[in-house]
């Protein structure tokens, strides 16, 4: 049996929104929910914070939460990714980021059996470079091999502050995918926190319209219905990497 892990990078040191994912709604910060509906997907969860005394916080939400962690480099999070993949000895990692609250963990399980399913370890599989989800929904998942290797190879500042750059720009030639998509496009959706806008359109879903317990089809069918609500945050651009 192959050991997973999903990893999820969170600091408090937003550029855009300082201190996002421990901003309450409903009584419960955004960091909860992300968690709660993670869990559902039957895998183990690990925090990847830094060692700056601004993450303090989240060790301690972690350790209330009974979640491990590791902390490192601010900058250098594939060293975190590694870190956490070595001490907890993960065969398949899944990277997610702590600022999609309302990820679907039933979704990322079933990714996640049909990536053990494939049983290749040169195999990178993800909904986000053919994507037809909405941005909050991101995951990629990949084996311990690949991480270990663009650990050793990626030079770039820009690889080792996004973790994956190295493995899904196939840098080394060997590197095979797979994409998890929908049959309908609803990539123009954005249910990720990276702005105030952003945080309005989760804590309405949320508060509003019971968003912590829908799935990613029934999350998509409720903005279909609800353009005043996509409109909340239509205008803001994701950075780039």
């Amino acid at each position: 049996m192959k050991k997973v892990g999903i990893i999820s990078q969170a600091r408090m040191t937003s550029t855009r929104l300082p201190g996002k994912v421990l901003m309450p709604i409903a009584g419960q910060p955004l960091l909860h929910y992300h968690v709660e509906r993670l869990q559902t997907s039957g895998f183990s969860l690990y925090l990847a914070i830094t060692f700056n005394d601004t993450d303090d916080p989240l060790a301690a939400f972690a350790e209330a939460h009974q979640l491990a962690y590791v902390r490192g480099d601010e900058h250098d999070l594939l060293s975190r990714y590694t870190l956490c993949a070595r001490e907890h000895e993960l065969d398949v990692i899944v990277r997610v980021t702590s600022d999609c609250p309302l990820l679907d963990g039933e979704l990322l399980g079933q990714a996640v059996q049909e990536y053990v399913r494939a049983d290749d370890a040169r195999l990178y599989l993800s909904n986000v470079l053919e994507r037809t989800f909405p941005r909050g929904f991101d995951f990629e998942i990949f084996s311990r091999e690949l991480l270990e290797e663009a650990a050793e190879h990626a030079t770039l500042a820009s690889d080792r502050e996004h973790v994956t750059p190295y493995i899904h720009q196939n840098r080394s030639g060997r590197v095979r995918f797979r994409h998890v998509r929908r049959p309908h496009d609803a990539s123009a959706y954005r249910l990720t926190v990276d702005t105030a806008e952003d945080f309005e359109l989760i804590r309405q879903l949320i508060e509003e319209h019971g968003a912590a317990t829908l799935s990613a089809d029934q999350l998509i069918a409720l903005l279909d219905q609800h353009p005043e609500l996509v409109a909340l945050n239509a205008h803001v651009e994701q950075k780039k990497i």
